[in-house]
């Protein structure tokens, strides 16, 4: 026995053992080849802020397909309401549709997009929204400044899904009493 537990022989045995052991454990471990992404409901969300926000909510008529909500946060400050809806886009790349009624408008709309450089203006449903890109971050940006609110369409999307989503957005109207 002692032979065993000295030496180099000892050493290699003890590391078959452990090896052995660790195969067996992923042998019995399950492991899931697909994908999962939490999906939310943020119907709520939009619920609550059309009855309190101080100002008309934009929301996506429909999420487009293949794109998965998977977070929604909402949050109410002196005054000031925030919404973020994040998504995970039909290519698995992220996009993030923010509003707020904070003041000053280009602050809060440069602090989502992590940038104040505009690059440019583009035309979605009618109306006119910025487009601003972060190239260190792989950030793009659609921000779209109206009188009581500041909407943004960011993320590591690239521009023809952020347009997709921007372009879902529909005013929801406060409910009536």
């Amino acid at each position: 026995m002692r032979r065993f537990t000295q030496g180099f022989y000892g050493y290699a045995f003890a590391m078959l053992v452990c090896l052995a052991a660790v195969g067996l454990f992923l042998l019995v471990t399950p492991q899931s080849r697909t994908e999962h992404i939490p999906r939310i409901d943020y119907s709520m969300d939009v619920a609550n802020l059309r009855r309190t926000a101080p100002y008309e909510v934009w929301a996506p008529s429909q999420v487009p397909a293949g794109w998965i909500p998977t977070s929604s946060r909402t949050a109410q400050e002196k005054g000031t309401t925030t919404w973020r809806l994040g998504f995970a886009t039909a290519r698995r790349s992220h996009a993030m549709l923010a509003q707020s009624n904070e003041k000053p408008a280009a602050d809060f709309a440069s602090r989502m997009a992590n940038t104040t450089e505009v690059t440019g203006n583009v035309q979605i449903g009618g109306a006119t929204w910025e487009q601003r890109f972060r190239k260190d971050k792989n950030q793009r940006s659609l921000v779209r400044l109206l009188p009581d609110a500041t909407v943004i369409v960011t993320g590591t999307a690239q521009w023809d899904e952020l347009t997709t989503l921007a372009a879902s957005l529909k005013q929801q109207p406060k409910p009536t009493p």
